[in-house]
């Protein structure tokens, strides 16, 4: 598990020494990455079920502006903080333990990009976006990405999103949700 692009590419991060916390491939990354391309700059992030921080640090070495890591188990947290510090980002992320209600409560501005991977066929996902919807946590042109199951499809619209973009890895799949009205074709 390395960074992809950016100012740390090349950096392998640290990874779980068990199957407890499952990191976003490489392959899968790099789809997710070149698909929210243009919404990465200047970028508030939310890595939510963060595991390793993979996918924020990722954000942050395209140059988004701040992270926001939150995850409920301690393990998740003391490997993202010491990859945090291996990328010398400590400056720019805001570590949060605790389940997703708790962190998403806790986050203080809008996201332009929200990373929800938490454990597949958990049943968390709906919740999520209830909530981020409830919190008004997305910004106007900011995107969700929502890494799950390949058999557990979502649905087209979840409490007021809508997918403009679903991509399967075999048994992975990423839908991404936005809720800006005037999407450009381009985009769906």
């Amino acid at each position: 598990m390395r960074i992809i692009a950016g100012e740390f590419k090349g950096r392998r991060l640290n990874a779980p020494k068990d199957d407890n916390i499952r990191p976003t491939s490489d392959k899968v990354k790099e789809a997710i990455f070149s698909i929210i391309a243009a919404n990465i700059a200047d970028a508030v992030v939310i890595d939510l079920f963060s595991g390793t921080g993979n996918l924020g640090l990722e954000a942050l070495s395209r140059g988004s502006s701040r992270c926001y890591f939150g995850d409920r188990s301690k393990d998740s947290i003391k490997i993202t903080l010491q990859n945090i510090k291996y990328c010398k980002q400590e400056d720019k992320s805001i570590t949060i333990l605790g389940d997703f209600e708790k962190v998403l409560r806790k986050i203080p501005e809008k996201a332009n990009i929200i990373f929800l991977d938490p454990p597949y066929k958990a049943g968390l996902l709906v919740g999520c976006f209830d909530l981020i919807s409830e919190l008004s946590l997305l910004s106007e042109e900011g995107v969700i990405v929502a890494e799950h199951a390949a058999e557990e499809p979502l649905p087209d619209v979840m409490a007021g999103f809508t997918r403009i973009k679903e991509k399967k890895y075999g048994s992975i799949s990423t839908s991404i949700y936005s809720s800006a009205d005037d999407l450009e074709e381009g985009n769906k």
